[in-house]
């Protein structure tokens, strides 16, 4: 059995409490809950925010990598293995295992 609904006259599921189509009640004295709908049109981006972001993304990703080049002309990598690079070495393992 299917419900008719009284609004646009679609039929519903009988076990349908509200309209498909039009979201009418199909039951007497059934309220909707309230629904806030976000419309794409109605969203406001903040354009520089959003450029910003992606720029430090950019930014934060090569930035291993250009440190890397660099470092190959460093003090810790034109000596032998030595304290400061082992000191290094120990300090940036310890900064990832406390926050990694």
């Amino acid at each position: 059995m299917t419900r008719l609904c009284k609004n646009c006259q679609f039929e519903n599921q009988d076990d349908y409490d509200f309209c498909a189509k039009c979201g009418t009640p199909l039951v007497e004295g059934l309220k909707p809950a309230q629904i806030r709908v976000y419309r794409t049109e109605d969203l406001q981006v903040n354009k520089t925010a959003l450029i910003f972001s992606y720029i430090a993304t950019i930014l934060f990703s090569w930035s291993g990598f250009i440190i890397g080049l660099f470092s190959k002309n460093t003090i810790f990598a034109t000596q032998n293995k030595s304290k400061p690079r082992r000191l290094l070495t120990l300090a940036i393992s310890r900064l990832l295992y406390r926050y990694f």
